[in-house]
């Protein structure tokens, strides 16, 4: 173990403690910021949100992209566009960070959990199509669950540390099913499935720029999508449903304060700018853990097949489960922040109820996975 520590710092070039994943602040974040106060427009109006939002669609190959003040947000609005109402069903995948589910759980629509791939960590289609054939039927243009007579509206597979799982495979049985594609991105920005970037093959894609994501805005998070429609109900709702007017304040339907500020996009902007730069020192970081534990015979994950991945957080898979929390207790308490995978979501009080396929392969992943330091190295 110590060996793994001494090879972390040295890669990072400190002796002080390295954090799981921090942000870089290396390009015009600070002039961008300062021409945001100087003009006044720090709040929900201004320059930068449009142009973060003109640039963001650009990078990912969407026509359209919506910011919001985080994540969840996007997330959440997200199924609302794929018509998600009260007592709908939602499959999700039980490893995924809490932020999936409560979104679903905001609208009152219940959570569906269906085993991950071991290669991919996300979704599997598989688990997915086996589900459905077993449990649901197809009325009226529905897919209606057997089990509970409610309707499963939506489907939301996550990139799992930015790793694509088989998401065109994904989408070809929601097709079939009438189940509509909403994807949970908010790891994937710069990971790519079949050279398409993540989040643009379903209905709607979230994004999010949390303090730990790859680019990051303190918080932040965008909607990402194709149709027209969608996202202008999406910037309509999402600026609390309020109609344009020169002065008054007149509003539609129940709306939702999640606006991005115009400071946020500002700092956005600028890292957008060093995407590339920050992709570039993610790969190459990568190539060095799998150098460093392959020759000390451990497992570095890698990307999937047919997939570039951002390698958001890097990760290693130990042998099990009392491996993982030496792993983790050496680590941490040597200087070297380290993790392991979230706890299922079926296993938390809120969930356990909720319908579910066998997750054994969720279940080994959460008991050897753990996060190594994954920051850009500038």
């Amino acid at each position: 173990m110590q060996k793994i520590v001494d090879f972390i710092k040295e890669t990072f070039k400190t002796n002080e403690f390295i954090p799981l994943h921090e942000p870089r602040f290396i390009g015009n974040e600070k002039k961008y910021l300062n021409d945001c106060i100087d003009s006044t427009f720090v709040s929900s109006v201004g320059k930068y949100v449009d142009t973060f939002e003109k640039e963001f669609a650009k990078i990912v190959g969407s026509r359209y992209a919506i910011a919001t003040v985080n994540g969840t947000a996007a997330l959440h609005i997200s199924l609302l566009l794929a018509d998600v109402k009260k007592d709908d069903e939602v499959i999700t995948q039980p490893l995924t960070f809490i932020a999936t589910c409560n979104a679903i759980s905001y609208i009152g629509a219940k959570p569906i959990f269906v085993d991950v791939d071991l290669d991919t960590m996300g979704l599997s289609p598989e688990n997915l199509k086996d589900f459905l054939e077993q449990n649901c039927e197809i009325i009226e243009n529905k897919c209606v669950n057997k089990t509970t007579g409610k309707t499963i509206k939506a489907c939301v597979p996550m990139h799992t540390f930015g790793h694509p799982c088989k998401i065109d495979e994904i989408k070809e049985i929601c097709d079939i099913w009438h189940i509509t594609l909403v994807e949970d991105a908010a790891e994937s920005l710069g990971s790519y499935y079949k050279d398409k970037h993540t989040g643009t093959f379903g209905k709607v894609g979230a994004f999010s720029f949390n303090g730990n994501k790859i680019i990051t805005s303190g918080g932040g998070g965008v909607i990402v999508t194709d149709d027209e429609t969608l996202a202008k109900r999406a910037k309509h709702i999402t600026t609390t449903a309020k109609i344009p007017h020169l002065y008054e304040y007149v509003h539609d339907e129940i709306g939702y304060n999640y606006r991005l500020p115009n400071i946020n996009a500002a700092l956005l902007v600028a890292q957008l700018e060093q995407l590339e730069k920050f992709l570039a020192s993610k790969r190459e970081l990568a190539v060095k853990y799998k150098e460093f534990f392959t020759t000390n015979n451990m497992n570095f994950i890698i990307e999937p097949k047919d997939s570039k991945s951002n390698y958001w957080l890097q990760a290693v898979l130990l042998n099990d489960v009392n491996q993982r929390n030496e792993f983790l207790d050496f680590t941490n308490k040597n200087g070297v922040m380290t993790r392991p995978l979230w706890k299922l979501m079926n296993e938390l009080e809120m969930f356990k109820d909720c319908q579910k396929t066998d997750l054994k392969n969720a279940k080994y992943l959460e008991e050897r996975v753990v996060n190594i330091p994954s920051s850009v190295i500038s």
